[in-house]
């Protein structure tokens, strides 16, 4: 479990296909606190530890995760935001996430204001996902509050300090992102589906 409150950002070393599985080399700040078998989100997709050395550790995404993410298009000198998971007895941050990411989505639009930074994004309304106004979202593992919710359409207002903390500060339209929306809003939907 996470809480979308990134720790680092991290540095692709090398990617390397092996079936339809990707093994993904990250040089972070982090690594020499790490161990094998520990879990880590990497834009929000929670990835286990399968190798370090020195600066560097290395995490296998499989299929599923390479179709539902943003992990599939990273390359050689990509940044990625990073997280561990959280402890027990500690703050909450964030929100509460999962490291299981929904959909992805697209960056349709951004706008400065008044020292803020506004991104819009749209995704595929087919995966019956939704968001309200105030209502947590996770953006490439970026606990965020909906500004403005549309059908398959959100806002979110972002401080300076998160456009120079996380990989936010490259975003431009047309940039593809995860999303993993708010657990206990996904569990409210279902369970009021048949009564819709």
């Amino acid at each position: 479990m996470f809480t979308g409150i990134i720790e680092a950002m991290g540095e692709i070393c090398s990617l390397t296909k092996e079936g339809s599985n990707l093994h993904i080399e990250v040089k972070s700040p982090i690594t020499p606190e790490l161990k094998i078998d520990q879990s880590v989100a990497h834009n929000g997709v929670c990835l286990t530890v399968v190798e370090i050395s020195g600066a560097i550790y290395t995490v296998t995404a499989i299929k599923e995760t390479l179709n539902k993410s943003n992990i599939g298009n990273l390359e050689i000198g990509s940044t990625v935001n990073l997280e561990r998971s959280m402890k027990l007895g500690e703050r909450l941050d964030g929100h509460i996430v999962q490291g299981h990411v929904d959909q992805t989505a697209i960056c349709v639009a951004i706008a400065e204001e008044d020292g803020s930074t506004y991104f819009t994004f749209k995704y595929d309304e087919t995966f019956n996902n939704l968001t309200i106004e105030k209502g947590s979202i996770t953006v490439n593992g970026v606990s965020l509050t909906v500004v403005d919710s549309k059908k398959n359409e959100f806002s979110v207002a972002i401080i300076p300090y998160t456009i120079e903390h996380t990989n936010f500060s490259s975003f431009k339209i047309g940039a593809k992102v995860n999303l993993e929306f708010d657990v206990v809003g996904k569990y409210l939907k279902r369970l009021t589906e048949g009564y819709l």
